[in-house]
């Protein structure tokens, strides 16, 4: 019987292949919402192993497929901008995304990546991701690319715009969107434009205006946008910097009447502190949907608006999201700082002594402990935090 149920439960999984193992990619994987190949696939800066994931990738049934198409084809981001390999060679890569359609009758959801501005591949990429175009139009099968870290003058936007799918900025927060797509669409989302903000102001990295931006991510996660006199499932919550306590008083007032997930957009891969500050003293975090400030404007606006869908009712989800989206903004403001004043890369063992800065936190009446530090690839950039919520039991969150 416990075989037949374990059978039952794979068949009718989604299945999420990651873009690399950098905490934005791979945390979905522990969220209980997806099948994930082993972690040991991913080999950090080295890239996958594409033999392991394309023997995962053909062995697993599913009800659905999130995938990148540059894990399997390159091994990941880092590599798909320089990798030397021909546009033929990439696309046989791909070919078990297909085979894995045609073998198990699942939808697909795959997204690429459009390279930034110092990419040495990014011809050999376009040809790659020109020659999908027939992908796009098979049944159960949705295709979109993304645009990695558009500096001013980047060709990425008018890149994407030449390929015939749907297109946005972003690159990290990509797979958390299509979760919700796959997982939850329909979602009515309001948005709600901070001090500061305007649906006109181009953001950094983006080359869009940011009211394009937000209209792209939204129909990337299948969602829709209402206003707030309609109801909302989510509010999706802009916050460009301005006077946090103005930014405060204005959440309160739509969390008391609407979900709200709140993306930090005022420094790019670091939060608002007197945000934070404000949201901590008046017990405010812990009721948010949703919160991100680790990364650019569309990763946050992309990873806030994922999470506060997926968990919208899920508590114990929701607070270890937003246990996690809290260590990201931590690691921004203090342990990255910190690391890079007093050590080299690659990051020896005696860095992990910032973790003893963590501080007490608390959500929902739910002590939030930091069990150990992990830095992935060896880097200050990103780590890794295994948490506990307590305080009655211990639940892990990120290994």
């Amino acid at each position: 019987m416990r075989r037949l149920l374990a059978a039952f439960r794979l068949l009718f999984a989604l299945l999420y292949l990651p873009l690399d193992d950098r905490p934005p990619n791979l945390a979905p994987c522990a969220w209980g919402l997806v099948l994930c190949p082993p972690q040991e696939a991913y080999r950090g800066p080295e890239g996958a192993d594409l033999g392991a994931l394309r023997r995962w990738l053909l062995a697993t049934p599913g009800e659905g497929l999130v995938a990148s198409l540059d894990a399997l084809a390159y091994g990941g981001l880092l590599q798909s901008r320089h990798l030397p390999l021909p546009a033929e060679d990439a696309l046989a890569r791909l070919g078990p995304l297909l085979s894995w359609k045609a073998r198990f009758g699942g939808e697909v959801f795959l997204f690429g990546v459009v390279p930034r501005w110092d990419a040495t591949e990014r011809e050999r990429n376009l040809r790659v991701l020109k020659r999908l175009a027939p992908w796009a139009g098979l049944k159960g099968v949705y295709l979109e690319v993304v645009w990695d870290d558009a500096i001013r003058g980047s060709p990425a936007p008018k890149e994407a715009a030449s390929l015939p799918y749907p297109s946005r900025p972003g690159a990290d927060e990509a797979g958390q969107v299509l979760l919700l797509r796959a997982l939850r669409p329909g979602l009515r989302v309001a948005v709600v434009y901070g001090e500061g903000l305007s649906p006109g102001r181009v953001t950094p990295y983006e080359g869009v205006p940011l009211g394009e931006t937000v209209a792209r991510l939204l129909q990337s996660g299948g969602a829709r946008e209402v206003a707030l006199e309609e109801g909302p499932d989510l509010v999706l919550y802009l916050h460009g910097g301005g006077e946090a306590r103005r930014a405060v008083l204005r959440l309160m007032a739509l969390m008391a009447r609407h979900p709200v997930a709140l993306a930090d957009l005022s420094r790019v891969n670091r939060g608002d502190g007197r945000l934070m500050d404000y949201l901590q003293a008046l017990g405010l975090y812990g009721r948010l949907a949703a919160y991100a400030a680790w990364g650019t404007p569309a990763n946050n606006l992309g990873s806030a608006l994922a999470q506060g869908g997926l968990f919208l009712k899920d508590r114990e989800g929701r607070l270890g999201r937003l246990a996690e989206a809290y260590f990201a903004y931590w690691w921004g403001e203090v342990g990255r700082p910190f690391v890079r004043a007093r050590f080299p890369e690659p990051l020896p063992e005696e860095a992990l002594a910032v973790a003893g800065l963590w501080p007490y936190l608390e959500l929902d009446g739910r002590r939030v402990d930091l069990k150990a530090l992990f830095f992935p690839w060896r880097r200050a950039f990103e780590a890794w935090g295994e948490l506990s919520l307590g305080p009655d039991r211990g639940l892990p969150l990120l290994k």
